[in-house]
């Protein structure tokens, strides 16, 4: 340790160290490097030899203490200052908080020499963050030395902005970071590009405007300015791949270059060109080429090489090795890569190495989708991967399993996830494999038993570490149903009989979530068991009540209690109860206790509180507590002052006081907009979708982050002493509810742990393995139903949810439709008042629509679904190759001009006639050009944009351009994140006679917010055979933009309503004219309102449809445009100012 401790001292000087004015000349230059680190080597030498951790704070505190008082005298050198900042930088290191020092180490960036200010910056990045109140102060520096000439300060300047810069800041310094990426120094280049890759992750479309730029540094001469833009390529190949298929020759010949050698020697890792560099690369190509068969063609050949060439021994090797397969097994299939990939698998999964047969697992899991006879090739070393001593392999071995699950082997899958979860202790394996259980239990369940008896096994081993959704699922799903009310009784007797078996042993102690599922069900169904007396039910859940139970489990046993006592006339259990809990401290005990007491005494009453079986009776809640109205406006009618939003309030404040504020704002709506707004109802995921507008947002955000948070973290010590020694108890308790009910031994002989016999012979122990791997692998063959997760199966679902809102009425059918399609909105959407009816209306649908494992509760799966985009693709490229072939009317630059016959003429004239056009009610309105969207010979369909001042339609045309009837014709749009339709998403015709055409009209609404998207969609249609055709709309954030029409006050007081601002410098050029032609500019091209105009300012306002407004205030200065936005809708901000930046672009 002391040989590092002087290295460590002897390189200080080297690297921290100033040449004095004489070095040069003999004049003590040695001495002067040495002072600069001799007290930091001291202080480093002290530390070390101290003996514990107190003496270490002691010391630390003493210098900190010297520090503060040197670095406040006013008499302290640039010099000394550097040197105090060194120590204090190592202090800080420690985990000593030096704040004291924050703003020297700004000064000393901004007024040192070049070794000082490095050693400034360098303190300034370690001691703040993006959030820092003093981050303000650097911002002058950092414009000051990106425009300096010396290389060194602008370096030091773009690698500040590229790691603390928050996206509020990032407009003082984009401009002069976007001139850098044209400097004639490579370095300036890369840290250029690397400082707007930041500023994209944080701020995308703050940098929108720059995209072709990016495409400059993707073809830069030198290789890590290339290299720094893949960074920023991978992101935005992500979001939209779309955009970028032009790409994919540049990135395939980069992959050449690379792979060919042609790169310097630097970039070689241990002989491997530019691995990373590989790795990028393909990953980019694989989601640039999914599902594009012309687009993939062009990479087979780079492919192909990336594998042939990897063949080093080498962990960088297997890396690229892994990412190739990856890829392959993304983009449109060919068969030799497939066959290549397959066998660079097996040699992973084969590979006596454990890093590589993680590998091998990975792939396979990543590619058992879609090629599952891979997996029945490697089934016996998956076999012996269970066994496996390596955790990690047997976990990732299950993960396998669980993706070749089926309706076949999910018995055999489901016991070998139990056993793994019985043994494992680590709390995100127990989430994780608790979830996937469950899936697979509620997905492939072979009957009600064993349902129910899995379910059981989870609740026990996954105790309170699971995800909560799993039981509030489960419960939702006993109380729904499914389609056969027979099935329903079944599977509700089933629990019932099972909880009270488990709830006759009175040592077993059992989770407290458990509990809860147990209470809930005996209270909602014991009354399904008619040879079972209340009284019987009663007593268990007061055994239990009187148990080791959480004061919210006590809450669901007294609930489930009264629920069970409004079914027996007089129980002495319940005279029990009353007299308790009555004098309880507990308060929620105490009103149950009350509350049963005098329903008690009134029978009838009782039974109209809890009707039977009436758990899923909708309940309408006033969210808005309307009932209050009245109250409201007495207490204004008496001279109350109205309430203001907590961000108003604090602009008033901050006017008054006239000091900087550095609290972070909450996302808010004015008062005239809330009324709107959401009503805060809580998710099915237990999540408000009214949090993110609420005023308070940003306090809460504070309080949460200013609290200790001990998610995750074991609990090891508690009233009874060191909790671990109990475990062994808890492993006992959790047995007798495996075993379940005596009547189904041949169900629970699956989930009780069987002591491993010794193998004896060698060919006995290949045989038990050969039969375990006929029972995990079954239903695999090529012959057989296949059925994964993640793929559309051929079998029926065994718990199949119903709705029962559909039964009650037809007319919430299409408030059904809609709840569905706002489930999928962007995260934007939260920041969008919604109609009010329609949220409460659709807000039970979406609750009872959750799975046991929904998206929303536990990891997605990656799909692949080859089958459907084949045929698709197919009949795109033909309809393509239709489309776009190219008249044949001109030969060699001569055209054949000719007189059409009169047969043909009235050919003409019937296709003439099929041209759609729009009522006259509509043409008054703004539209698009009627544009054809799809067709055959048969039937054509074209589309045009009517932009009304309430909503935007969409005006669709079918033409029939046969001579026969086209019967059964059915449109249907696809549900999208960006877009909502309206009514409901389809439309159905019977038939549409020959040479004739029918409309509709759909009416859209934005959900997330974005730049362009596409509003896709199918036809079908029966001439001779069924057809289906493919469609799809762009609609773009303008489509939804309406000028907003108000006076300047009113423009004031919503100005200081929004909280939510983002600041734009645009370059202009002398020829744009003065800043009323910008605003007509910007007026015509975003249909906006200009408010008013008063010499070299201008405000603007516009309105997102519905009612979502965005306030713009312009400044024409010195040769640039001050664009500054507010809105109540973050999203909206950046969205509209990338649309002003691409207009005065293109204007």
């Amino acid at each position: 340790m002391s040989d590092v401790v002087e290295r460590t001292l002897s390189a200080l000087p080297g690297l921290l160290g100033q040449p004095e004015a004489g070095a040069g000349l003999g004049l003590g230059g040695g001495a002067g490097r040495s002072s600069a680190t001799s007290r930091l080597g001291g202080l480093i030498r002290s530390i070390t030899a101290l003996a514990s951790k107190h003496e270490e704070e002691k010391l630390i505190q003493q210098e900190l203490k010297n520090l503060k008082a040197m670095v406040s005298a006013p008499t302290t050198t640039l010099r000394l200052m550097k040197e105090c900042m060194v120590r204090l930088i190592y202090c800080e290191m420690l985990g000593y908080e030096a704040s004291f020092g924050y703003i020297h180490a700004i000064k000393l960036a901004q007024q040192g020499n070049l070794f000082e200010k490095r050693v400034g910056y360098l303190a300034v990045s370690l001691f703040l963050h993006e959030n820092h109140e003093l981050l303000l102060l650097l911002v002058n520096t950092v414009v000051k030395d990106l425009q300096s000439s010396n290389l060194m300060e602008v370096c030091m300047a773009l690698t500040v902005a590229s790691q603390i810069f928050p996206r509020e800041m990032i407009p003082a310094v984009l401009p002069l970071i976007e001139d850098k990426l044209q400097h004639s120094k490579e370095i300036i280049r890369r840290k250029a590009v690397q400082a707007l890759y930041k500023f994209y992750l944080i701020a995308p479309n703050q940098v929108q405007h720059i995209h072709d730029k990016f495409r400059k540094a993707l073809c830069d001469r030198d290789v890590g300015v290339m290299a720094a833009s893949l960074h920023i390529y991978l992101q935005m190949v992500k979001e939209d791949s779309s955009g970028y298929k032009d790409l994919t020759g540049s990135f395939v010949a980069i992959l050449k270059q690379v792979v060919g050698g042609k790169l310097p020697v630097d970039f070689n890792y241990h002989s491997v060109p530019a691995p990373w560099l590989q790795i990028q690369l393909l990953r980019i190509l694989g989601l640039l080429g999914k599902d594009d068969p012309r687009t993939s063609e062009l990479m087979y050949d780079v492919l192909d090489e990336s594998l042939r060439r990897a063949e080093i021994n080498h962990n960088i090797t297997y890396a690229i090795l892994f990412e190739c397969v990856q890829t392959i097994y993304t983009i449109y299939p060919k068969s030799d890569l497939l066959e290549k990939a397959a066998k660079c698998i097996g040699k992973f999964v084969l590979s006596p190495k454990i890093n590589l047969k993680y590998l091998g697992l990975k792939a396979l899991t990543y590619v058992v989708q879609q090629d599952p006879i891979l997996a029945l090739q490697h089934q016996m070393t998956i076999i012996e991967c269970l066994e496996h001593p390596d955790p990690i392999i047997k976990r990732e071995t299950l993960e396998l399993l669980y993706r070749i699950t089926n309706g076949q082997n999910v018995t055999v899958i489901v016991q070998k996830m139990l056993d793994y979860l019985i043994q494992s202790k680590d709390d995100y394996t127990i989430i994780n494999i608790a979830g996937k259980i469950a899936e697979l239990a509620e997905k492939y369940a072979p009957d009600n038993e064993w349902f129910i008896q899995t379910m059981n096994a989870v609740f026990s081993v996954g105790g309170d570490k699971m995800h909560p959704d799993i039981p509030n699922s489960f419960l939702r799903l006993l109380a729904e149903g499914f389609e056969d009310e027979k099935e329903d009784g079944q599977l509700r007797l089933h629990a019932v009989q099972s909880y009270l078996t488990l709830l006759e042993d009175k040592n077993a102690v059992y989770p407290q979530k458990f509990l809860q599922v147990m209470s809930w069900v005996l209270g909602e169904y014991s009354y399904l068991m008619k040879n079972v007396d209340p009284e019987v039910v009663l007593t268990s859940l007061h055994r239990v009540l009187r148990s080791s139970a959480t004061s919210e489990t006590k809450a669901w046993i007294m609930a489930a209690a009264t629920k069970v006592a409004s079914r027996t006339p007089c129980s002495k259990t319940v005279d029990k109860l009353i007299q308790e809990f009555s004098t309880s401290l507990d308060t929620c005990l105490r009103q149950y206790a009350f509350e049963l007491k005098h329903l008690g005494e009134d029978r009838e009453l009782m039974k109209k509180v809890f009707p039977v079986d009436a758990s899923c009776e909708d309940i309408v809640v006033d969210a808005s507590l309307s009932f209050l109205d009245g109250f409201v406006a007495e207490g204004l009618g008496c001279g109350a002052a109205p309430y203001k939003p907590h961000h108003q309030r604090q602009e008033e404040k901050l006017s008054q006081e006239k000091a900087l504020n550095f609290e972070p704002y909450g996302l808010s709506l004015s008062p005239k907009f809330l009324s709107t707004g959401f009503t805060g109802r809580q998710s099915p995921t237990g999540l408000s979708l009214g949090s993110d507008i609420s005023g308070n947002s940003a306090e809460a955000g504070q309080k949460e982050t200013n609290s200790l948070k001990l998610g995750g973290v074991k609990k090891l010590w508690g009233k009874e002493g060191y909790l671990p020694k109990k475990e062994n108890q808890v492993e006992k308790d959790i047995k007798p509810v495996l075993q379940g009910s005596t009547s189904a031994e041949h169900v629970t002989d699956n989930f009780i742990s069987q002591p491993e016999q010794e193998i004896v012979d060698l060919l006995e122990g290949e045989k038990e393995k050969q039969q375990l791997a006929s029972t995990l692998f079954v239903g695999l063959g090529s012959q057989s139903s296949l059925s994964l997760m993640g793929k559309g199966d051929s079998t029926t679902q065994k718990f199949k949810r119903k709705s029962k809102i559909g039964e009650v009425q037809n007319s919430k059918e299409s408030s059904s439709s809609q709840s569905t399609a706002s489930s999928f909105l962007s995260p934007f959407s939260d920041a969008l008042p919604k109609n009010k009816e329609l949220f409460q209306n659709n807000g039970h649908l979406r609750l009872r629509k959750t799975s046991l494992t929904s998206p929303e509760t536990l990891e997605s799966k990656v799909v692949f679904d080859r089958s459907h985009s084949l045929p698709e693709a197919g009949l795109n490229e033909k309809l393509l190759g239709l489309r776009f072939s190219p008249p044949a009317l001109c030969v060699d630059g001569n055209m054949d001009v000719f007189q059409p016959s009169p047969s043909s003429q009235s050919v003409v004239n019937k296709q003439l006639s099929l041209m759609p056009a729009l009522p006259e009610e509509l043409a008054r309105h703004p539209h698009s050009e009627i544009l054809e969207l799809c067709g055959d010979a048969s039937l054509v369909l074209y589309s045009c944009k009517v932009w009304k001042d309430d909503c935007v339609l969409l005006c669709l045309f079918l033409a029939n351009k046969t001579t026969s009837v086209l019967k059964a014709v059915n449109l249907e749009f696809e549900r999208t994140e960006h877009f909502t339709i309206l009514e409901s998403p389809g439309c159905s015709f019977s038939g549409i006679e020959a040479h004739s055409i029918e409309n509709l009209q759909k009416c859209i609404e934005i959900g997330g917010l974005c730049s362009e998207g596409l509003l896709s969609g199918s036809i079908s249609y029966h001439l001779d055979s069924d057809t289906h055709l493919r469609f799809s709309v762009t609609l773009a954030l303008l489509d939804f933009i309406r000028p907003m029409k108000i006076t300047t006050d009113e423009f004031g007081k919503l100005w200081l309503s929004f909280s939510n601002d983002v600041k734009q410098n645009l370059k202009m050029t002398s020829s744009r004219g003065s800043l009323s032609a910008i605003l007509s500019t910007l007026q015509k091209n975003l249909k906006l309102h200009i408010v008013d105009v008063i010499g070299n300012e201008g405000i603007v306002a516009c309105r997102l449809l519905p009612s979502v407004p965005c306030l713009l205030h312009c400044r024409l200065h010195a040769g640039m445009l001050a664009l500054w936005f507010r809105s109540p809708c973050s999203a909206l901000l950046d969205c509209l100012l990338y649309q002003c930046q691409k207009v005065m672009e293109e204007s």
